[in-house]
């Protein structure tokens, strides 16, 4: 087929054209990204918040007089009121009122701190993890070695950084049923794109697993709805879904689970009753006992309103623009060669949209076949009004599983710097054996996403045709200066 046969956008992705309102929702909502020629593909970082959230609530805050909650003054009511209303709304939106139990956090982290401290883990317990986890997910183990349980993760399969299901299904049946199991997967990776089938939470619950799932990067562009899957705990962050307020994540417990969890921990908020004199405390019943300190009260009616603002626009349109531009991009990072014929852009995970997400991470090769540095290329986009991601984006399984990263490697690696903590010297080291990447560049696609920030990428990327690695440049940060350096080019 010759250049001027080659299919359009719109004729490969016809049901783009029902995302038409996105297109009027940007220049309404987001017009300070054309006004300012920035192009935006860090969704998974953070959402972009739209201009009426941030005018709704400050009109909100301007118009009322609003105290610090749970306590009868008429401030401090309203507050209450407003808490309450919120929590209410984040229920209804995920169609868990009744069954579930909504725990406000600072955040995702925040959140699966809660599950760790207070999950039951004893010595015949089992922690079940996918290797593709958010660190935040990871250090939940810390907590299960703690009291002796066993720590097991779940391999993916390469090069597609799913999870291994023959291998899923045999750890699951390792689980001693007088104990508590917890198995631990995000609904949606945030390094690969990977969707990460939700059937497997019935299926290790009709095993007498308990399932946490991390659906931060899942629920800004998909829907979740906890009448059909039903987890035991679920973890987001709400700036990841709508971009404003930040500082606000969710729990959500089903309320039977709820009772299991028992607190290491007491503070302020979460006691009906202490004493210092007779040593002891009453935790207070529900999402009291858990919502530590005071409460990011001012910040929290945000959320009822980013999720109005996410109902009105559709998150079935939304998820089918993220589709359309996803897809179109994959096709054309693959097609991307070299005058040599050799291609400039190695992906980590499906080339595909069958079960993924619009999260897309990648590396650039040259002509050689040399790895360009990832935090050149981030310093490079900078320049260009390019915000993007670089790094393992704190999941290191994924990141090293996509490079074939052994424990031998890291073991090497770790030795090659002096088991300092330097990430250059040890993506040197990672370089040195067999050329594998310590890090990688990471797109993704969200709310106020179009063909033309899409298109401007590709152009970015294309730039790099013919190049070499050495006239590119690299990057490096000196510890004494603490700047960044750029080596070559």
């Amino acid at each position: 087929m010759t250049k001027s046969q080659t299919p359009s956008f719109l004729e490969c992705h016809p049901d783009y054209a029902a995302t038409a309102a996105l297109d009027a929702l940007r220049a309404a909502e987001y017009a300070r990204l054309d006004a300012q020629q920035q192009i935006y593909l860090d969704y998974t970082g953070g959402g972009l918040y739209a201009a009426s959230q941030v005018q709704e609530h400050a009109r909100m805050l301007g118009d009322h007089v609003l105290g610090n909650p749970h306590s009868a003054s008429p401030s401090s009511m309203e507050m209450t009121r407003r808490v309450e209303q919120a929590r209410a709304a984040v229920l209804a939106y995920f169609h868990g009122a009744g069954t579930y139990t909504a725990i406000f956090t600072l955040n995702a982290s925040g959140a699966l701190k809660l599950v760790g401290e207070s999950y039951p883990f004893a010595p015949q317990s089992n922690f079940l993890l996918t290797t593709d986890n958010h660190n935040s997910v990871n250090g939940i183990r810390e907590f299960a070695l703690a009291k002796g349980s066993q720590v097991t993760y779940a391999p993916l399969t390469r090069p597609e950084l799913r999870i291994d299901q023959p291998a899923m299904e045999e750890l699951l049946t390792r689980t001693d049923p007088t104990s508590a199991n917890l198995l631990a997967f995000p609904a949606q990776s945030n390094f690969s794109g990977v969707k990460h089938p939700l059937e497997l939470v019935a299926q290790a619950q009709a095993k007498g697993w308990h399932v946490l799932l991390d659906a931060a990067a899942f629920v800004p562009t998909n829907r979740l709805d906890l009448r059909t899957v039903t987890p035991d705990f679920v973890v987001m962050s709400f700036y990841k879904m709508f971009g404003y307020p930040t500082g606000v994540g969710c729990l959500l417990v089903k309320n039977e689970t709820l009772a299991a969890l028992k607190r290491p921990w007491f503070g302020g908020g979460t006691v009906n009753f202490a004493t210092v004199k007779g040593r002891m405390h009453v935790l207070s019943k529900g999402e009291a006992g858990f919502e530590d300190g005071t409460l990011n009260y001012l910040g929290i009616p945000a959320v009822e309103i980013g999720l109005r603002y996410l109902q009105k626009v559709g998150i079935d349109t939304v998820q089918k623009r993220v589709h359309c531009l996803t897809d179109w991009l994959l096709t054309q990072l693959l097609a991307l060669k070299h005058s040599n014929g050799r291609p400039m852009v190695r992906l980590y995970g499906p080339a595909t949209m069958h079960m993924r997400g619009g999260t897309v991470t990648m590396n650039l090769y040259d002509p050689n076949a040399h790895l360009v540095d990832y935090r050149r290329v981030e310093e490079l986009a900078g320049a260009a009004g390019i915000s993007l991601r670089t790094g393992c984006f704190c999941n290191p399984g994924a990141g090293e599983t996509a490079e074939d990263l052994s424990e031998e490697d890291m073991r090497i690696g770790l030795q090659d710097v002096g088991g300092e903590i330097n990430l250059v010297r040890f993506s040197q080291a990672m370089q040195s054996r067999g050329g594998k990447s310590a890090g990688a560049i990471r797109v993704s696609t969200g709310i106020a996403s179009n063909l033309a920030d899409i298109e401007q990428f590709l152009s970015f990327v294309s730039g790099f045709r013919d190049q070499t690695a050495l006239a590119i440049g690299s990057v490096s940060f000196d510890i004494e200066s603490c700047r960044v350096v750029r080596d070559g080019g």
